[in-house]
């Protein structure tokens, strides 16, 4: 069932999670797009309700600072619009008090994105999937997001067959107290500390100078979560079940940004040049690619921006119609919040 409520086009907005890292980040980047909010609630758990938040304005919202508000479901009364990162089990808690409001829900939690009622959206992809929500819509997984912008372009050239993906994944995506874990752990290494003496809680082991190829859950067939959802997900939002995918997902000691190093295999022969052109003229792309200046994207120079960066573009010649690219995006952005108010901007219309 598709929804039938118009999105006024000065909305309410709730930022479910406020007080969090993705919380923060809706924040800003509601500001920075201008989203046209008539009013902007945070929302949070009890123990944060009365904290207040500095919020730059957006739409008919000024300057100043916000009040963050329980959540409960009363605080969506008069809603058009919830952002959500609180996590899937407040998602799936308050999924009902946010419908009954008459609001839409944008989740960034890994609650409904396989749902088949419920549209998995990246805007520079599948724009057309938010006409058929009926009350959530999902953020994907962030590593996909960062992924599919940069393919989308290249499978509009030659039917894309398969694509094996290694991502280098920054702490940020694992929340505030891991990228705290890594500025923690990184200062105890270096005056000395052993590994026995070292506090390891959002991980499974030191992240401080150490790459971990373990995110999420492991799964019967060897493979994590995380490298579910890439595969999963971006069937779902490419609409091709036949797209082969192989990733395998890697935490590496890096404060904000995911990179990802994919090899696509086409269908029919691309040519390097028609591929810049195509990432060139996408929207939300953009081509850092210039070997001989020693141009290409790092991630420890890209946080807080909002594109996703694509670099090291070449021939791939293990498969007959190959290329491959490095891409690097800004996890907490394009990967979250950004993400997440683009949906919203297309709500608005």
């Amino acid at each position: 069932m598709s929804w039938e409520k118009q999105i006024p086009a000065r909305p309410v907005v709730a930022v479910a999670g406020a007080t969090g890292a993705v919380g923060r980040e809706f924040l800003k980047v509601l500001h920075e797009l201008d989203f046209p909010a008539g009013e902007v609630r945070a929302l949070a758990s009890a123990r944060s309700a009365g904290k207040m938040l500095p919020f730059e304005g957006c739409g008919d919202v000024p300057a100043g600072e916000l009040e963050v508000r329980e959540m409960t479901p009363a605080a969506f009364e008069g809603v058009d619009i919830a952002l959500f990162s609180a996590g899937a089990g407040v998602s799936k808690q308050m999924r009902q008090a946010v419908a009954d409001a008459g609001a839409v829900m944008i989740d960034n939690s890994s609650a409904f994105r396989m749902d088949a009622d419920v549209p998995l959206v990246v805007p520079e992809v599948n724009p057309e999937d938010v006409k058929w929500h009926s009350g959530v819509i999902a953020n994907p997984n962030c590593s996909t997001i960062q992924m599919v912008v940069a393919l989308k372009p290249l499978y509009d050239l030659a039917r894309i067959k398969r694509v094996v993906v290694s991502t280098y994944q920054a702490a940020s995506g694992a929340g505030a107290a891991a990228m705290d874990e890594l500025y923690d752990q990184t200062r105890q290494f270096l005056d000395g500390a052993s590994d026995d003496e070292l506090d390891v809680n959002a991980f499974q082991h030191r992240i401080a100078f150490n790459c971990i190829p373990h995110i999420d859950v492991f799964l019967d067939d060897g493979s994590t979560k995380e490298e579910w959802k890439m595969v999963a997900e971006t069937k779902k939002i490419m609409h091709d079940d036949a797209l082969a995918v192989s990733a395998t997902c890697v935490r590496v000691p890096v404060l904000r940004c995911h990179g990802e190093s994919i090899n696509v295999e086409f269908d029919e022969e691309v040519g390097i040049e028609a591929a810049r052109a195509a990432l060139e003229a996408a929207p939300g792309v953009c081509v850092m690619d210039d070997p001989a200046s020693c141009e290409y994207p790092m991630p420890g120079l890209l946080a807080n921006t909002l594109p996703v960066y694509v670099g090291r573009l070449r021939r791939d010649a293990s498969v007959e119609h190959g290329l491959a690219f490095w891409d690097v995006a800004d996890q907490i952005r394009k990967g979250a919040a950004l993400n997440a108010v683009q949906i919203a901007l297309l709500l608005v219309g």
